[in-house]
């Protein structure tokens, strides 16, 4: 009898201990958090160029893909138009035209202000550029000045950079939601 209630105990403490190890199939989910999603699809980037002194009439560069990444090519791509040794507020507009009717995506990225941020890299061409909005703690970009020197021509690089949880005032980490490179005039 007493090996039967030893044998009994065995198998019971096996099965509880094989139990305890199986492998959970059931993926555990992971908690829900509105600023973890994929890039934004953007089909629409308008610069808009307000002369500081009020002088020159205000300007709009666009980029123009409604089809989005990866399908026709761009249906607009105009050229950045601007005069010499005069200061521009820029303002930066973002559609996902793929939506009917349009998303603004500007709103988002000023709702996530903190995730975001656009890089300017001039070219070839006298362009100081200066973002002059912030997130509290860094700079966001969606609203710049831009201040030209001498004629000339080249490009500007605009980078939409996507941070959430490592945005550090840098265009160096995080993924890139738009990346244009707008030929530039200065005249």
């Amino acid at each position: 009898m007493q090996t039967i209630k030893s044998l009994t105990f065995l198998a019971l403490s096996l099965s509880l201990i094989i139990s305890s190890c199986k492998k959970d199939d059931d993926p555990v989910e992971e908690p829900h958090d509105d600023h973890n999603h994929d890039e934004e699809i953007i089909t629409t980037l308008s610069l808009t160029f307000t002369d500081s002194a009020g002088v020159l009439p205000n300007y709009t560069a666009i980029f123009k893909d409604v089809d989005g990444v990866g399908g026709n090519e761009a249906t607009q791509f105009d050229t950045i138009q601007l005069s010499s040794n005069s200061t521009y507020l820029v303002e930066i507009k973002l559609l996902n035209e793929t939506e009917s009717p349009a998303e603004d995506i500007t709103d988002e990225v000023k709702a996530e202000d903190d995730e975001h941020i656009f890089c300017y890299t001039p070219s070839g061409v006298h362009v100081d550029i200066e973002r002059t909005d912030s997130d509290g703690t860094y700079e966001v970009g969606l609203s710049s000045k831009w201040k030209t020197n001498a004629t000339g021509s080249g490009s500007v690089k605009v980078v939409l950079k996507h941070q959430p949880n490592v945005k550090d005032g840098t265009c160096t980490s995080g993924e890139t939601d738009i990346e244009l490179d707008f030929v530039t005039v200065v005249n």
